[in-house]
This record gives structure tokens, C-alpha cells and sequence, in this order.
């Protein structure tokens, strides 16, 4: 829960020591699916969202200014590859939030979303840590495949589980929102249903949520972000794009490689922190040796045009003040 320190060094040694024994760096998804009937599928116990009660991101000796960073991933469809090259990644991710000084005390969390009116496993859901147990809870992310094909996932149910089932020292006592970052190509269904409520997170809800009550609740929590790769299902679908612009406004971005997931997450936090801009962040995926500058690039290049991150005000009863960061 947030304690500890990455080391790309255990990163890099427990990659060859798996690939030295033939495991893969999703064995329970790989496993699962490989074995088990698909009416078997469950989600790990480490992950379930009726299990999990309050996911925290938490301050201490170690990381006395934790800033909570959430990346939940549609793991439907097309969709599925995102956990890989998220894994793939990891390194670049740390090495541009610490090294370049975006964020000093990241804490991560990351989650699945799924189709809770037709997949086993809707939902997964890690815990916010600041070390290597991240890269655990990535690994044992279970990869469905599924979902209903008609253009909408079950983001909601996730959204509901992020408003209302996590709790961060960054908001709590300082003011400042965590980061929620949806990668996807789906729209969100219409309300968060009491029954999937009940049978996926495990609690009882009154009456169903409208999707734009749960969002507004979600964001005064989190700065929120969507993310389209290309290589999705839907990638450049308008009909979706517009959806989540209306949910988001400029806060949803289109990337023209999948790969450049992690770099984008990165130089975002890092703008939205005051910590670079857009040509300085570009410069240091040069430096690097990251070549998902050109995407990323295209990507932020809205918001770098509008001279202004989409951060909203931090909650009125916390300090009340506007949050507008500049590129």
C-alpha cells in the first residue's frame, strides 16, 4: 500500500529469471485461459473488487508526499494487448515520473475493465504502491478478451469503484486530486447498475447512478483522462471520441501507438504537475531513447494548443482554489 521504492535493476532480473523458467509475464491470464473453461474464469484474488474495500494511497517516512496515479486498461477485444505493452514498459514510466523530477513520490495503482453484462471478469483492481508489487498486480491481471460488441464497455462500474472505493493522502490532506488515466475505444454504459454493483464490487446500491453523476463525483477526486491507441477495435471512431469529449472535454486523447501508452501517461502527469512542457517533455523522451516522441506529441498537441491542462478545481471543502496548470 504505497510503501517501498521501484528498482528497475529486480524489474530487469525478474523478467530474465521468468524468461529463464518459461513463465510468462501474465502466467495467471495465460494459465487460465490455456487450462481453465471459460465458465471457470475468476478474477485473482488480489485483484477482486469485491474483496478489495478501500484501495489507499497513503503518505510515509519513505513517501511523505504520495501522489496516487490510477491506470485502469479495457482488456476486451482488441484491447487486451494494452497490459503487455504496458509491462513492457515500465522502466520508462519510472524513469521519466522520478528521474526527471515530474512527480517525487508516485503511487500506482493499475485495474482492468471488462463487460459486467456478458464477461466473467468485468473488473480488476490493484493497489496503489510506490515499488515492484505493481508489476505483480499487472501480471496477475486476467487478459478476457471479451466483451458485448456493441460499442460500449462497462467504464462506469469502474468509474463508481474509483469514486467511491479509494481514498488518497495527496487529496485528503493536501488538496490535490490523484490522476485516473481510462485507456479504451468503447463508450461507458448510460448508469452504474445496483445489480452489477452488487455481484462485481459486492456491496448494495440504492438506485442506479446516471453516468454523468458518477463522472462528476469521479472528478472531484481525480483529474481524469482517456486515452484511444490505435490498433483498437473503434480507434478514431468519432461517434466514441465525441461521447467521451462530452464527458471530459479536452481531456481525451488519441495516440497513434500503442506502445507510447506509458510515455503519455508520463509527460502528462508532467505537465499537469508544472513540472515541464510539452517541448521539454518531448526533449526527455529524446534523451531517453524513447521513440514515441512523434505520438506523443500528436497526442497532447490539443492541449498544448488550448494553453491550458484540463485540471479542475480541487474540492471545495479542501482548499477551494483553482488548479489551471499551464503548458
Amino acid at each position: 500500500m504505497g510503501s517501498g521504492m521501484w528498482s528497475t535493476d529486480v524489474y530487469t532480473s525478474s523478467k530474465a529469471a521468468r524468461r529463464v523458467a518459461g513463465v510468462s509475464d501474465f502466467a495467471y491470464s495465460d494459465s487460465t485461459t490455456a487450462r481453465v473453461p471459460r465458465s471457470g474464469w475468476k478474477v485473482h484474488e488480489t485483484l477482486d473488487p469485491a474483496k478489495a474495500g478501500i484501495r489507499e494511497s497513503r503518505d510515509s517516512d519513505e513517501h511523505p508526499e504520495s501522489v496516487a496515479i490510477s491506470v485502469l486498461f479495457d482488456v476486451t477485444g482488441s484491447m487486451r494487448s494494452v497490459p503487455r505493452a504496458l509491462q513492457q514498459k515500465l522502466p520508462e514510466l519510472f524513469g521519466l515520473l522520478l528521474r526527471k523530477g515530474y512527480v517525487a513520490h508516485p503511487q500506482i495503482m493499475f485495474g482492468a475493465i471488462g463487460d459486467a453484462t456478458c464477461d466473467r471478469v468485468p473488473l480488476q483492481v490493484g493497489q496503489f504502491e510506490s515499488d515492484n508489487r505493481m508489476e505483480a498486480d499487472l501480471s496477475n491481471i486476467l487478459l478476457e478478451g471479451g466483451g458485448g460488441g456493441q460499442q460500449t464497455e462497462s467504464y462506469e462500474l469502474a468509474m463508481y469503484f474509483m469514486a467511491r472505493h479509494t481514498a488518497m493522502d495527496c487529496l485528503e490532506k493536501r488538496g490535490k486530486k490523484g490522476y485516473l488515466f481510462i485507456i479504451g475505444d468503447e463508450m461507458a454504459y448510460p448508469r452504474v447498475s445496483t445489480r452489477q454493483v452488487r455481484d462485481v464490487v459486492g456491496e448494495e446500491l440504492g438506485e442506479a447512478i446516471v453516468l454523468e453523476a458518477i463522472v462528476a463525483e469521479l472528478k472531484t477526486k481525480y483529474e481524469v483522462f482517456y486515452i484511444m491507441p490505435a490498433g483498437a477495435s473503434y480507434a478514431g471512431s468519432t461517434t466514441i471520441l465525441d461521447f467521451w469529449r462530452a464527458l471530459l472535454g479536452q481531456n481525451v486523447l488519441e495516440l497513434d501507438d500503442l506502445n507510447a501508452v506509458c510515455e503519455t501517461i508520463a509527460l502528462t502527469i508532467g505537465i499537469a504537475e508544472d513540472a515541464i512542457d510539452l517541448d521539454e517533455g518531448l526533449s526527455h523522451l529524446e534523451e531517453v531513447g524513447s521513440g514515441a516522441g512523434a505520438a506523443v506529441g500528436k497526442a497532447l498537441a490539443t492541449v498544448a494548443s488550448a494553453g491550458a491542462l484540463a485540471v479542475g478545481d480541487a474540492p471545495a471543502d479542501l482548499d477551494g482554489s483553482d488548479t489551471i496548470t499551464r503548458l
